[in-house]
């Protein structure tokens, strides 16, 4: 006696699974079932209030019991949420462990962190071709990018901008130099030309997309979706940059599976406590760094130094070393304003300096050096 598949009773599929779903979430979700909450993603947040879709169906709902004073701690957008859904308004009274959490420092003077996304599995970072490319921009992106413990995927807009073969593959060159480890696809949402690439790395989990206005976030993300879903406006002939299409990070589902994140463009890409992902940006000076004859060596004029034979070789391009120097210092210098004892290694260190440059000197003048 044979049977087929039909023969036997199938899994009844998540309500939630096409919003990233699965057995590991349920059972980080179990506890807030005993007290008859509900789980739910959250898609957008707005003045103390956040959309949430659930099994039911999408609420809104308040915020209040969590907004503590931490900014790096308040509900975002990809956030799992535990949902009282009964009574008016509806209360979201916690949200689960984050898997990946996308932060940067924020552009206040306090240098506060800004989580722009959570549970994120790919970073989708927008560059357009239309202006000339910024690699800077490029490393600090990739640097919160792989901080935040998503994989990056470093995709360049408007590729019908650049007609000439060779033009494109030079340009294409210089970011996967810039970007080593990172996959880097050319797509014009104009011909389709590597939109079925993007369509199948997005469609394994949830994607944000990052890029500054003007970069074509908001046409990528239409094309992907197949749909006239996000505002588009035109970039200035220029400079190539946009006012803000998009003003909230919204969680939308892909009709190839998978979800994409949506964000405003980004006017400043401020590093916050992001050292392992410089150091991943900069993978080849973290490895010439290894054979130096010092392990604390600064790279600046100390003997056996492997980064500097490097340079002077020329396998080590200049550009990328100071790109890799201004990260770290400015990462730093993040640090230590939320760090106290980083922040009195710093000092005891420059007093150290100082000292030592003023002894220096002063040997110079009495002819002793």
């Amino acid at each position: 006696m044979s049977f087929s598949s039909s023969s036997f009773p199938q899994a009844t599929p998540h309500a939630l699974a096409p919003y990233g779903w699965d057995a590991a979430w349920e059972a980080e979700f179990a506890p807030y079932a005993e007290q008859g909450l509900v789980p739910g993603r959250v898609v957008r947040v707005d003045r103390g209030q956040c959309d949430v879709v659930t099994a039911d169906g999408a609420v809104r709902a308040d915020t209040a019991f969590v907004t503590p004073h931490d900014p790096l701690r308040v509900i975002c957008t990809g956030d799992w949420a535990a949902v009282e859904t009964h009574g008016n308004p509806r209360y979201v009274k916690a949200y689960l462990p984050r898997r990946t959490a996308f932060v940067r420092s924020t552009s206040s003077q306090r240098s506060e962190g800004q989580i722009l996304a959570a549970n994120v599995d790919h970073a989708i970072i927008a560059v357009s071709l239309a202006v000339e490319l910024d690699l800077g921009r490029i490393e600090r992106f990739l640097a919160l990018a792989w901080e935040s413990g998503a994989l990056p995927l470093v995709v360049l807009t408007k590729a019908d901008l650049v007609p000439d073969p060779a033009t494109l593959a030079h340009l294409v060159q210089d970011v996967e130099n810039t970007a080593p480890g990172v996959q880097v696809l050319t797509v014009s949402s104009r011909t389709g030309e590597g939109t079925d690439i993007l369509s199948a790395v997005v469609a394994g989990g949830t994607s944000v997309l990052l890029g500054i206005s003007g970069a074509g976030k908001s046409t990528l993300a239409n094309t992907l979706l197949g749909a006239d879903v996000m505002e588009v406006q035109e970039a200035r002939e220029i400079d190539g940059k946009g006012r803000h299409t998009t003003t909230t990070r919204n969680l939308l589902v892909l009709p190839g599976g998978g979800v994409l994140i949506d964000t405003p463009g980004l006017r400043g890409v401020g590093l916050w406590d992001a050292e392992a992902g410089v150091g991943q940006v900069f993978a080849e000076i973290e490895e010439y760094a290894a054979h130096c004859r010092f392990h604390d060596c600064a790279h600046e004029a100390e003997p056996g130094c492997a980064v500097l034979a490097a340079l002077a070789s020329g396998e080590l391009a200049e550009r990328r070393l100071e790109s890799y120097r201004k990260l770290l210092r400015e990462n730093q210098r993040i640090v230590a304003k939320t760090d106290a004892r980083l922040r009195s290694e710093i000092r005891r260190d420059w007093r150290l300096k100082s000292a030592e440059g003023r002894a220096n000197y002063a040997a110079k003048r009495t002819g002793r050096a």
